[in-house]
């Protein structure tokens, strides 16, 4: 494929890496999923046909022309991080957020539907990570446990934020902030009140203060909103049965 950001499915990370491919899927333009599921469903575990969402990853494959089948998690909000150092022919997922290659043609996938996949690549292009940051992951420090799974200096890596429940649509209740400020007492930057007991939760000026206090200054993305994009995006917040995006990164 010659031109990515002329296709209606995909959305490229707006960041240059050399070497490095990136992005996010969107709902629409490829895939042969039905309602709800319309129409590039990547996920195997919301409801789907089984055979549509294979299918639909064949196709996702063929039309990005990736180098490897991508090395999908399965993703249990929490801050387990997996390094895929070797080739491997396994199919069976590994049960982690977040993975890091330095091995190219390695794709690494996280799934989403409103949480934020945050992908992160060496300036030199010889390593990549992705990590499925929800509230729940980016809480417990997922970005933190990533970075630190990587053999390269923080301060050399750059981030990109993908699609994610945006600021102004995400509401959650006291026990969410909690939890934030139970950890990190600066995550207060990211929550603005709402109606009695709920706030406006910003994923992504939490994530860029997480990543700037680690020595990552250069970090894109982070304008799209899942929530209030219907027509691009899957939201479990939205619509509770959905399919799933796919973020994928790899070394070309």
């Amino acid at each position: 494929m010659s031109d990515q950001n002329a296709v209606p499915w995909w959305l490229p990370a707006d960041w240059q890496v050399p070497g490095i491919r990136a992005g996010t899927t969107l709902r629409c333009g490829l895939g042969q999923s039905l309602p709800p599921f319309d129409r590039l469903n990547l996920g195997l575990n919301c409801g789907d046909q089984a055979q549509d969402v294979v299918a639909n990853r064949r196709a996702l494959q063929l039309a990005l022309g990736l180098p490897s089948e991508p090395r999908w998690l399965r993703q249990v909000h929490g801050t387990g991080v997996t390094r895929i150092d070797r080739v491997s022919g396994s199919v069976v997922p590994i049960t982690a957020d977040a993975a890091v290659t330095a091995l190219p043609g390695q794709v690494l996938a996280i799934l989403s539907a409103d949480c934020m996949p945050v992908l992160l690549a060496a300036d030199d292009g010889r390593e990549v990570a992705a990590a499925h940051a929800g509230w729940r992951g980016l809480a417990a420090g997922v970005i933190a446990g990533t970075v630190a799974a990587m053999q390269t200096p923080a301060e050399r890596l750059q981030a990109w934020l993908g699609p994610a429940a945006g600021p102004q649509a995400y509401e959650v209740d006291e026990p969410v902030r909690s939890a934030f400020l139970g950890q990190d007492p600066q995550a207060d930057l990211g929550f603005r009140p709402g109606r009695a007991g709920h706030y406006w939760l910003d994923l992504y000026a939490i994530a860029r203060a997480q990543l700037a206090r680690l020595g990552i200054q250069q970090v894109s993305g982070g304008q799209h909103c899942t929530i209030s994009e219907p027509q691009r995006f899957f939201s479990y917040r939205r619509d509770t049965r959905c399919g799933r995006m796919a973020s994928l990164i790899w070394m070309s």
